[in-house]
């Protein structure tokens, strides 16, 4: 997380606002394209809220007549109180959460830092954008038909959109260096020599930071991955939350939150052979078949419509409108409206969340408790968060919307904190700066709000791809009928879902990138949004 807090604070402490910043032009000049960015920060804050207040007419966000009091205390309870009693149990889920994720990992990042070198063609652009854009859990689902719940599956996975992730990451740093390198190779170097002497020596720091948070991503992955069978925690987290072994829960919870708050000590660039080896011995035996099944037959047969396989065109017609007017429209509008209000949600859990963990507002002492709050909010993958808040709210999206708004909520408000926090230390502090809720409102907020709102963008994608899968919970999103369809062996219907999906999450990110354009087009603006970018996908 040290990059994207590194780079978050040179985000927030040279927005338009700051009136410390060396070489400023002239005062009308920056008052000009000061006001005209806060006109157009307004404007698109002021659209984003206005879709999330129209989503809420149409979400289904029903509280269910259910007494969770009695349930609620015997969670807490169980945080209180948890077991240590299945330890070996509990031991082996963590080894293999950790084995699949470090795996996973260590395969992707060189596979992307490949794709980035020839990220300028457009075919390979365009694969990168599909493999990412499609979710861990749904590529779990499509990889055990093929291969059962192995640790291919889980591999595979993580692996593939996460090499996509890395690709498109890798290539935006690399944009970021300085060409003057490049230009003291000679004309005959080769793009491959230009990458070896240059840009990757250039931007090593910022490949490793990021391949570093990009692996806590990939264990609240692999941790999810247990919620379709593999032995990870999510998979023995869900069977204590059936059974009403909070405790159990509990102590699980609490290993997965140490385990990532302790990263920065345990993952030692030094022990990585060692951890790789063991991460391989480490790996689950395959339940089920193991003879990998039949990867022709799947692409050639069964996940094409049998009306196509015949060549039957009325038919597949057909076929087609029973599935958008029975599948995709509704999984589609629903997983829009949850979107929309989980993004603004989040917005607002980062205005609240984040003075509380800022060292210039809630002081040096009493922001640590508010800095445990937000690791556990950016800790606890969103899946567990939205089954715990089902067994509260019923089965209804507001317990989905909850979970996406607080878990990148604080996120987000943890960013925004280090930020703050780097700039209450830097020479640009200084001791006549108001004081308290007048310094939370005229300082550090405005200083903050372009990074916040970029934030929110890059991750706008992200809670798409989190609320369509939240329909394995039962939610009627896309993921609902996704997880439908392979229950029922269909998998020409799983296929055409997932490529929904897909394709939502482009437009998505596609739309977000414009707004961003939008809302930071003076040139300086745009080039530290650029900057952001590279950490938040």
């Amino acid at each position: 997380m040290s990059a994207l807090a590194n780079l978050l604070q040179g985000l927030g402490s040279g927005g338009p606002d700051h009136k410390y910043s060396g070489n400023k032009p002239p005062v009308n000049q920056r008052d000009g394209a000061a006001g005209s960015s806060a006109r157009r920060l307004t404007s698109v804050c002021l659209l984003m809220v206005a879709a999330a207040l129209l989503a809420l007419f149409g979400a289904d966000l029903q509280v269910y007549s259910v007494d969770p009091w009695q349930e609620l205390s015997r969670i807490g309870l169980g945080l209180v109180q948890p077991s240590w009693d299945d330890l070996p149990s509990l031991l082996q889920a963590l080894a293999h959460t950790i084995a699949f994720a470090l795996l996973a990992v260590a395969l992707a990042a060189p596979l992307g830092l490949l794709l980035a070198m020839v990220f300028h063609w457009l075919p390979v652009r365009l694969l990168c954008a599909a493999v990412r854009s499609v979710h861990e859990l749904f590529w779990g689902l499509i990889f055990m038909q093929l291969y059962g719940l192995s640790a291919t599956t889980g591999l595979l996975a993580i692996l593939v959109p996460f090499t996509g992730m890395f690709a498109k990451v890798f290539a935006e740093i690399f944009e970021q260096q300085q060409p003057e390198p490049v230009q003291t190779l000679p004309p005959a170097a080769g793009a491959l020599k230009r990458y070896i002497y240059t840009l990757i020596p250039q931007s090593w720091p910022a490949l490793i930071s990021y391949s570093r948070y990009r692996f806590e991503c990939a264990l609240r992955s692999s941790a999810i991955l247990g919620f379709i069978g593999l032995p990870t925690l999510g998979f023995h987290l869900e069977t204590a939350f059936k059974q009403g072994h909070y405790s159990e829960a509990g102590a699980l919870l609490w290993v997965f939150l140490l385990l990532i708050a302790s990263i920065r000590w345990w993952l030692r660039p030094q022990l990585l052979p060692l951890y790789l080896l063991a991460a391989i011995w480490l790996l689950p035996e395959t339940i089920g078949f193991s003879d990998g099944g039949s990867l022709w037959r799947f692409i050639s047969v069964d996940i094409l419509p049998t009306a196509l396989r015949q060549g039957d065109g009325g038919e597949l017609l057909d076929w087609l409108q029973m599935m958008f007017s029975e599948q995709v429209w509704p999984g589609l509008v629903q997983t829009l409206l949850l979107t929309q209000i989980a993004v603004v949600l989040s917005g607002v859990v980062v205005l609240v969340c984040y003075p509380f963990a800022s060292r210039a507002l809630a002081g040096p002492v009493m922001r640590w408790p508010g800095r445990f709050l937000l690791l556990v909010l950016r800790s606890t993958p969103e899946m567990v968060m939205a089954y715990v808040l089902l067994l509260l709210c019923g089965p209804s999206g507001l317990p989905v919307v909850l979970a996406l708004g607080l878990h990148n909520g604080g996120l987000i408000a943890f960013l925004v904190a280090n930020a703050s926090d780097a700039e209450h230390k830097s020479p640009l502090a200084r001791p006549d700066d108001p004081k308290g809720i007048k310094r939370y409102a005229y300082v550090e907020t405005p200083r903050r709000f372009p990074a916040m709102l970029a934030f929110l963008f890059y991750r706008w994608e992200v809670i798409l791809r989190e609320s369509a899968i939240m329909g394995i919970l039962g939610v009627v999103t896309l993921g609902f009928y996704i997880d439908s369809a392979f229950e029922e062996i269909r998998y020409d219907r799983a296929f055409l879902l997932i490529a929904v999906t897909a394709l939502l999450n482009i437009l998505v990110d596609t739309l977000s990138r414009r707004l961003r354009r939008f809302a930071h087009a003076d040139s300086r603006l745009a080039k530290q949004s650029r900057n952001t970018s590279i950490n938040c996908h």
